[in-house]
């Protein structure tokens, strides 16, 4: 089964980095205001440059000078199943999440670019309705710190930086 990974990242601004593992690499989106369990929520996901698997078990400090510079935590991790194998290529993926945070069915909707200036790379990230929905809690406040290591996003930054395993796929 493939992996999935979320690493919380402090680099230009606080957001949180959506893995899937497909076709060999790990197909990535920042999300600005992180996942949400409630399935009412959209939030927006925008997709960035694939990123080798190796890069799922990163948690540290990315040195100044390189991209994404600033503390990344492994936030959540786990296998999923993909409910819509063409998905990607029609620009919605479905995906049943088994993570230590993140369970059940999540979708990712790429939106249309509408004008002069806009992107294709904008999609919504959504949680859809399951018995692991929750509308009450905030997953991102309750449960803050990282599956790996335990530790907070602050204490991962106090550390000495360290290079990634690899460089991100252009």
């Amino acid at each position: 089964m493939p992996m999935f990974v979320v690493q919380k990242h402090r680099g230009k601004r606080l957001h949180y980095d959506f893995r899937l593992e497909m076709e060999g690499v790990l197909k990535s989106w920042a999300v600005p205001k992180g996942p949400s369990m409630d399935g009412s929520v959209k939030r927006l996901a925008v997709m960035v440059d694939d990123h080798d698997v190796v890069y799922a078990d990163y948690e540290g400090v990315i040195p100044d000078g390189m991209y994404g510079a600033g503390p990344v935590m492994v936030w959540d991790r786990g296998d999923y199943e993909n409910l819509k194998p063409d998905g990607f290529e029609k620009g919605r993926v479905e995906v049943l999440l088994k993570g230590e945070k993140l369970k059940g069915k999540f979708a990712l909707v790429k939106m249309k670019a509408k004008g002069k200036g806009d992107t294709d790379k904008n999609w919504l990230l959504i949680k859809m309705k399951d018995e692991f929905e929750d509308r009450e809690v905030d997953i991102l406040d309750s449960a803050p710190d990282s599956v790996k290591s335990g530790r907070s996003l602050d204490e991962i930054g106090a550390e000495a930086p360290t290079e990634p395993p690899c460089d991100v796929r252009e």
